[in-house]
């Protein structure tokens, strides 16, 4: 298969769009405590005696997400399921008198919520144990962790792995990569020695524009500005992580800092508008719950994206003219001059989606938009580059009745699968 060419694990990939992300673990119980600051964080502190993931997870399906993601072990080393590998785990903490498994309990709510489950596993760590005699028994102790994470709680949809901290330790990918592959096929794995998907570059919600997800090269952690070399040209689709409050792990009093709708809605534009995924982290409290003001902040986004964009205008069906160019219509819309411009709609927001199942074309493209009283001629209102799975364009509100795409240039024959017209005010 020609790798520029998306899977259709990518493909369905990109059609999750929204993830959430949960940092939950050691350090949730731990306030001030950071990326390897050395503090210990002691088993026995890990005690969440109201955990519910049923309540993450019904919470993120509301808000429309389609897959979530769970933080199995942390640099610290904590693991959040009962590791025969481990000394440090929920094994040895006092909470369901160490026979409880956090990864199992999540898993259960993502399937009973149809979400899809993704697990974090970060192969750097400062806890725990960590005097290991050679590379070769860190990458055994690596594999043994991950292997039970993949063969002890049914499907797995995606493996999240972290390059923070491992910029200068030399893993054995191909054994590593191996045994993931072997013990769930279809698993998509991020970032990583044999990845699926690429991390964006930042960890602020953001793509770059333009965004061609046909890449030679990926960034790997935000300890480095180096980036790992691809074996050619390959697919990868980006995606986009970010925080719902300035901490991943819900362990400093920072609720002021809980992003408000606006800038959620602009992260969303920016990032699943632009043709990649949006990952947004909450992190539960020490009870096991998320907190009530991220939850009912999440609940309001998700209500925001369906109020925008949940209902198209009543525009055509995509046409592709003698012209070349793709263009939709409203009924209101003639050839003719017109006092009455009424029954035009305002539109301040079009949203695109090529076709690709053989890769992505567009590079360069325009929008036109008919004029309201002069309907014959018209105006460009926005001009972009790439479009992918998905392009939102947000420009200034003109009433109009059609909408044409020009493209100005691609690396093949595109393909627009769909054209869609908004207004938000």
């Amino acid at each position: 298969m020609n790798p520029s060419i998306p899977s259709p694990k990518q493909l369905e990939f990109l059609n999750w769009e929204f993830g959430v992300f949960f940092h939950f673990g050691i350090r949730s119980f731990f306030k001030g405590h950071k990326d390897w600051d050395g503090k210990p964080m002691p088993a026995e502190q890990f005690n969440p005696d109201q955990l519910d993931c049923g309540q993450w997870i019904s919470t993120a399906a509301q808000a429309g997400a389609k897959y979530a993601i769970l933080v199995c072990k942390h640099h610290d080393g904590f693991a959040n399921w009962p590791s025969k590998y481990s000394d440090y785990s929920v094994a040895q903490a006092p909470w369901k008198n160490g026979q409880g498994d956090v990864v199992k309990e999540f898993v259960e709510a993502c399937r009973k919520y149809s979400l899809k489950v993704g697990l974090y596993y970060s192969p750097a760590q400062w806890g725990g144990k960590v005097s290991f005699t050679d590379d070769q028994e860190y990458d055994d102790y690596f594999i043994h962790q991950i292997s039970e994470l993949l063969s002890n709680y049914g499907k797995i949809d995606y493996l999240w792995f972290d390059g923070c901290g491992s910029e200068n330790h030399e893993y054995d990918k191909e054994r590593i990569v191996g045994a993931i592959r072997s013990l769930q096929p279809e698993i998509l794995i991020f970032s990583m020695w044999d990845p699926d998907t690429c991390w964006v570059g930042n960890e602020d919600g953001y793509a770059p524009m333009p965004n061609l997800n046909a890449r030679t090269a990926t960034n790997f952690s935000i300890m480095t500005s180096r980036l790992e070399q691809l074996d050619g040209e390959c697919f990868l689709p980006a995606e986009c992580d970010c925080k719902m409050r300035s901490a991943w792990f819900d362990c400093e009093e920072n609720e002021p800092t809980i992003k408000n709708v606006d800038e959620l809605m602009g992260m969303y534009e920016m990032s699943v508008g632009r043709g990649a995924n949006l990952l947004l982290n909450i992190g539960p409290d020490r009870h096991g719950l998320l907190p009530e003001k991220d939850a009912k902040r999440l609940l309001e986004f998700g209500e925001a994206i369906r109020r925008r964009y949940g209902t198209p205008l009543p525009f055509s069906s995509v046409e592709k003219t003698e012209q070349g160019t793709y263009m939709i219509q409203h009924a209101g819309h003639t050839q003719a001059f017109t006092h009455d411009i009424t029954a035009q709609p305002l539109v301040n927001r079009v949203m695109m989606r090529e076709d690709i199942t053989k890769g992505e074309a567009v590079t360069a493209f325009r929008i036109y938009a008919a004029l309201p009283g002069y309907q014959s001629k018209r105006v460009c209102v926005y001009k972009g580059d790439t479009i992918g799975h998905k392009a939102i364009c947000v420009f200034p509100a003109i009433r109009t009745g059609k909408i044409e795409i020009e493209i100005e240039s691609s690396r093949q024959e595109p393909v627009i699968a769909d054209i869609t017209a908004y207004y938000a005010e």
